[in-house]
């Protein structure tokens, strides 16, 4: 499974989205796109990400930009397996 697809899945799951979660490509805009994605939730993902790929976040490492679209949290992802 790729990066991206394992962000989707959580993104899936954490925020209850359904079918509305298959839709999301790399383009899609998370912050102000999704009603779903408001501050508990953003905590919420971050938590999932940090358990399912086991790294850890710093407060300072997150921003707009990474919750920007789901390729750019994928991406953030990779930077940290990286």
């Amino acid at each position: 499974m790729t990066t991206l697809n394992a962000v989707r899945k959580i993104l899936i799951e954490t925020l209850n989205l359904g079918e509305l979660g298959q839709e999301l490509t790399s383009d899609s805009i998370l912050l102000g796109g999704l009603a779903e994605l408001d501050s508990m939730a953003v905590v919420n993902v971050i938590a999932k990400l940090e358990n399912d790929f086991g790294f850890s976040i710093e407060d300072d490492e997150i921003n707009g930009q990474v919750f920007e679209t789901l390729g750019s949290l994928s991406a953030f992802v990779d930077s940290k397996l990286a």
